[in-house]
């Protein structure tokens, strides 16, 4: 059986063809280069244009495989776009990266503090929440909507041929205010906040969304968190799934309802739940060092020249160092921290060099999802018996992969696929048809 799944990302879109006997059969990219012009604090797309590149996608694949049975979708969670009653877009979308949301509510705290403090709920700047609470506050919520939803939601609703988005629960709570163990959106506590429910959208009851004009069955959109995980993971839930790209993500899989402090619990997509911590520099860590050694080339030679591979070949030449200087490589701050900074200590003559300090940045990004994990074990749950990596910056530093088996001492094998939230997305509807 053949299973189409759509990722849309930020920068890129990603659709792939999933046999269910021999893998991925074919995968294609898009440039996701629909950003519009704004205030310096926004991050807004154009949804008629994601609307069309993943029709353009669509069409590429079916073409070639015209045998498929389902289609799944996934893509950016947390951002929100406005519909009207037709079910038509009628503002641009919110990306998760629109600032407003850390934008001053008053003189003490910003617009998501102030969201989460009256309603309990922790939310960061570009959640839906916190976005629609200062544009209905500000008055920018278009006359005409009657809902609102991820994109991903939008894209299949459309694709399904239905005028109003239906959300499973792994998109519904990346919009903030959202009862886990409830699985539903706490409309209490944003009437406490002075916001009004009316426009909340409406929750999934069953997978399937719909068969559209394709003639495919088209099934709920699922958070790319959770898609993710299934796509590297094959499915397997008794797996510890680590990320490094931009950011750096560890993701692991509990049967039961967990809290930790330094992770959020995400429903997961046919039951139990997701435990995801985030560090926001991640894989940038190491983009940042190789920044620093070129600017020292460009000083001492006038030359701008990448650094990367010499980074490689040093680290070939330099493994088992010990005496490691101690990197806190939180360049951006922590989510629960945004003023907190990166420093290095431990510092002596002997280990002042560019070989300890790659070593002990490479480190510290691997201890910094350590710790998440770990604050999972203290919380009760069960250690995973594999460890898979992902993303570009695990992908392509077979150092940093020793780096993270020796932090989490644990083996890491890294996923096949590099498309794996689309892979995810076909994943869940082949289980659903």
């Amino acid at each position: 059986m053949k299973t189409l799944g759509i990722d849309i990302g930020t920068t890129t879109i990603s659709a792939v063809i999933r046999d269910s006997h021999s893998g991925v059969a074919e995968a294609m990219n898009v440039k996701n280069d629909t950003f519009l012009p704004g205030k310096p604090w926004e991050r807004i797309q154009d949804p008629e244009k994601i609307r069309l590149k993943v029709e353009h996608c669509l069409q590429e694949l079916l073409s070639r495989f015209p045998d498929v049975q389902a289609i799944g979708v996934t893509g950016q969670m947390h951002g929100i776009l406005y519909l009207d009653a037709q079910g038509r877009a009628v503002s641009p979308l919110y990306t998760w990266q629109d600032g407003r949301g850390d934008l001053p509510f008053d003189q003490r705290t910003t617009w998501a503090g102030h969201l989460s403090e009256r309603t309990g709920y922790p939310l960061s700047t570009g959640y839906g929440l916190a976005t629609h609470f200062y544009n209905e506050r500000r008055h920018l919520v278009p006359r005409e909507a009657v809902t609102f939803c991820t994109i991903s939601d939008y894209i299949a609703m459309g694709l399904a041929g239905t005028v109003s988005p239906r959300l499973d629960a792994t998109n519904a709570a990346s919009l903030g205010i959202f009862d886990c163990v409830r699985g539903c959106f706490d409309t209490a506590a944003m009437e406490k906040a002075g916001m009004n429910p009316a426009l909340l959208p409406q929750l999934a009851q069953t997978p399937l969304l719909g068969v559209g004009k394709l003639g495919i069955p088209v099934y709920t959109a699922i958070g790319d968190n959770q898609a993710s995980f299934l796509g590297a993971t094959g499915g397997k839930r008794d797996v510890l799934l680590v990320n490094m790209g931009t950011g750096g993500q560890v993701s692991v899989f509990s049967p039961v309802y967990l809290q930790t402090g330094g992770l959020e619990t995400r429903p997961f997509p046919g039951g139990g739940w997701l435990l995801v911590g985030a560090s926001l520099c991640g894989g940038r860590s190491y983009a940042l060092l190789e920044r620093f050694f070129r600017q020292t080339v460009q000083m001492v030679t006038g030359q701008d020249i990448p650094a990367y591979e010499a980074m490689a070949r040093m680290l070939e030449n330099t493994q088992d160092l010990d005496n490691l200087p101690c990197c806190d490589t939180t360049f951006q701050g922590t989510r629960a921290d945004p003023a907190r900074r990166a420093s290095i200590t431990g510092l002596d003559e002997n280990n002042f060099t560019p070989a300890h300090l790659t070593w002990s940045v490479m480190e510290g990004m691997a201890r910094e999802l350590q710790q998440m994990y770990v604050s999972f074990l203290e919380a009760g749950g069960e250690r995973p018996v594999q460890m898979i990596g992902s993303g570009n910056g695990l992908r392509k530093n077979p150092w940093l992969q020793k780096v993270f088996e020796q932090v989490f001492q644990c083996p890491m094998t890294c996923s096949v696929y590099q498309e794996e939230a689309a892979l995810g997305a076909a994943l869940y509807a082949a289980r659903n048809v």
